[in-house]
């Protein structure tokens, strides 16, 4: 696709790569500075190959746009449970167990795989590639509500969202305990472990990170149900920051409860039969995405989507009430 435009007297001095963006805003600026490079931009006839390259009002500018690249990994018939869909994004309610993104040991079957065949020709491409543009990640074991760009222009405008936080994104999780206060700010800066680079910890060094929570129901003082909003979104943040407080999700391998301990810890509380197998069985991290708000990148307009909690943690909540 090749676009013709004239530099407006309104940019007149300003750097090439933000004066297109502002033009385009189809696509992000990132996506300009690679066409700039590539030498697909050219300045009254000249390949303009400098991103700071500072331009003057009545200049003509031709852009070349190539053809959006095929996606590398394959589309795959997968059901999804698409909540909203318009030209521009979607909104789906992800299951337990189904990986986001193609990588080592899963490149097939995963959310990625699912969203190149549901969305087919109606990806745009993201910088410059035909992929969906996966805005925020949930774990594997995760479930809950996501946000996909569909375009360039919608990635790039709600990755700002997420950048500046105005994106909100609430979350329900089943730890043990009960938090005290039941309302409170966890202030605790992420980072890798050094030694091991799937665990996350609170460590002083670490990326700022800040959790607010809010005990909903509680089962006794074997556990409750709480509401998380995120004021930031690291990897694993929520269930880092519950452990960091000493009231962990419940099910969760790697920073909770390890199941021999649980099975004591169910014991000593008087739990046993259906309720006990339901405990102690949990297969997952007990951790759901029940709200997503953000302003529609072309609209403008606000939008709210809920979800409710899924079978299995119901299920989960039900045989706590037995208790």
């Amino acid at each position: 696709m090749k676009t013709v435009l004239t530099i407006p007297d309104s940019a007149n001095d300003a750097r090439l790569d933000r004066t297109l963006a502002l033009l385009m805003p189809e696509l992000s600026r990132s996506r300009i500075q690679q066409l700039i490079t590539s030498g697909d931009v050219l300045l009254d006839g000249v390949a303009a190959l400098k991103a700071s390259l500072k331009v003057m009002a009545g200049q003509v500018v031709m852009l070349s746009v190539p053809a959006p690249e095929a996606a590398e990994p394959v589309a795959q018939d997968i059901p999804l449970d698409i909540v909203y869909e318009d030209d521009d994004l979607l909104v789906l309610n992800k299951p337990a167990g189904l990986v986001v993104h193609p990588a080592a040991g899963h490149a097939e079957g995963t959310l990625v795989n699912a969203l190149l065949h549901h969305c087919a020709d109606s990806l745009s491409g993201i910088g410059g590639v035909k992929r969906p543009g996966i805005v925020h990640r949930l774990d594997k074991e995760t479930s809950g509500l996501m946000l996909v760009a569909k375009s360039d222009m919608a990635h790039a405008g709600l990755a700002a969202q997420l950048a500046d936080r105005t994106m909100s994104r609430t979350y329900q999780a089943v730890v043990w305990g009960v938090p005290s206060p039941i309302k409170g700010r966890v202030d605790a800066p992420l980072a890798r472990n050094p030694n091991n680079r799937f665990y996350m910890q609170v460590r002083p060094e670490g990326r700022e990170a800040a959790t607010n929570y809010l005990v909903v129901d509680k089962f006794g003082t074997m556990a409750s149900l709480v509401e998380c909003k995120l004021e930031s979104g690291r990897t694993h943040q929520i269930r880092v920051h519950m452990a960091y407080i000493k009231h962990a999700v419940l099910g969760d391998p790697l920073y909770g409860i390890p199941a021999s301990a649980v099975e004591g810890q169910l014991k000593r509380a008087g739990i046993e039969g259906k309720a006990f197998e339901a405990i102690k069985g949990f297969p997952r991290q007990a951790l759901h995405a029940v709200e997503l708000t953000f302003e529609h990148p072309r609209t403008g307009k606000v939008k709210t989507f809920k979800t409710e909690l899924p079978k299995d943690m119901q299920a989960l909540l039900k045989a706590l009430k037995k208790t």
